[in-house]
């Protein structure tokens, strides 16, 4: 259907990504998905074409690399098929003592973390702004509201995220754009094998599924919210973590963690 906004849903192979794609499929939209694994890509395509009569487009790309990131800044600035939201959903976490892991995959990790978000960010919001319509959603994570031993990069990278988003949402105040910053806490995804955390360390109470984290995400966007931490558990420990020194809850982070 021609008159269906579109959404670009990047890391949208597994997880939040592809269940941000299926719940704006759901909701009407037509969805780009953006991730590596090309064949997944075409699995999730065909069931939302089947599922919603939705056009999905594939648009296979790395963001962790520079030409990945350029291929969907094109599509993004293409104003013969305008983007009416995107995801930033790409993103992945390293565990370990940081002095112990690989540089390279400490560079990779902000790279797509940050680097291609802040590109990707810039390349959609041009447009929409112009048009007076559209919006950015950014995943970040509760880990962004404190600094977590094991975790150095990853929280830090998501701090970055949430602190960028949150400015960013009052520059476009009365541009009829919006920018809202996602914080999901533990989920049930592939985030932890590729971390190489021990999802066993965790209560089984403080998980949350992808389609209770995106439901929560797409109502507080339909309201113009700057922030959503799906979930009482994790909106505490957010609150508990902005309200202590720095002292306080990196060692609280880092009791939690393990370390």
């Amino acid at each position: 259907m021609a008159d269906r906004p579109v959404a670009v849903v990047t890391g949208a192979s597994t997880g939040i990504g592809a269940e941000f794609a299926r719940a704006l499929a759901a909701r009407d939209h037509d969805v780009v998905v953006v991730a590596r694994n090309e064949a997944r890509l075409q699995v999730l395509a065909a069931a939302l074409k089947d599922e919603h009569d939705a056009d999905v487009e594939v648009l296979k790309a790395d963001l962790e690399t520079d030409d990945g990131v350029t291929r969907v800044e094109a599509r993004l600035a293409d104003a013969t098929r305008p983007v009416e939201l995107l995801v930033n959903n790409a993103g992945f976490g390293t565990y370990g003592s940081f002095h112990e892991l690989p540089v390279a995959d400490e560079v990779s990790e902000i790279n797509l973390n940050v680097v291609a978000l802040v590109r990707l960010t810039r390349a959609a919001l041009g447009p929409m702004v112009e048009r007076g319509h559209g919006g950015v959603i950014n995943v970040s994570s509760v880990g962004a509201y404190q600094p977590t031993p094991g975790f150095a990069t990853y929280s830090a990278t998501k701090a970055f995220v949430s602190s960028f988003t949150n400015a960013i949402h009052e520059e476009l105040k009365d541009t009829g754009v919006k920018a809202m910053v996602l914080a999901p806490g533990y989920t049930h995804t592939s985030f932890h094998e590729r971390a190489n955390v021990e999802k066993s360390s965790v209560p089984g109470f403080a998980w949350q599924t992808p389609d209770e984290v995106v439901n929560a995400a797409l109502n507080a966007y339909g309201k113009g919210r700057a922030v959503c931490i799906p979930g009482a558990l994790n909106k505490s420990a957010a609150a508990f973590s902005g309200s202590m020194p720095a002292v306080v809850s990196r060692k609280v982070a880092g009791l939690v963690a393990g370390r």
